[in-house]
């Protein structure tokens, strides 16, 4: 089972953006960014739902529910 960060990191990866652009778009910091893909910080529910609409996935298959 792949953890949020890690989905993060490949979804990121994936658009082919950088920390840096991926933190401007969900107005957070890039160290944000960082410490979520590292699974060292969880975000909130109003980022998780950013993230979501942002790269048009569910919550669900970021909290690795579906595949």
């Amino acid at each position: 089972m792949t953890t949020f960060g890690e989905r993060l990191k490949d979804l990121r990866l994936e658009r082919g953006l950088g920390q840096v652009a991926l933190a401007k778009e969900l107005k957070v910091g890039k160290s944000i960014i960082s410490l979520w893909e590292r699974n060292q910080c969880e975000p909130t529910l109003s980022n998780l739902i950013s993230v979501a609409t942002f790269f048009d996935v569910s919550l669900d298959y970021l909290a690795g529910k579906e595949d």
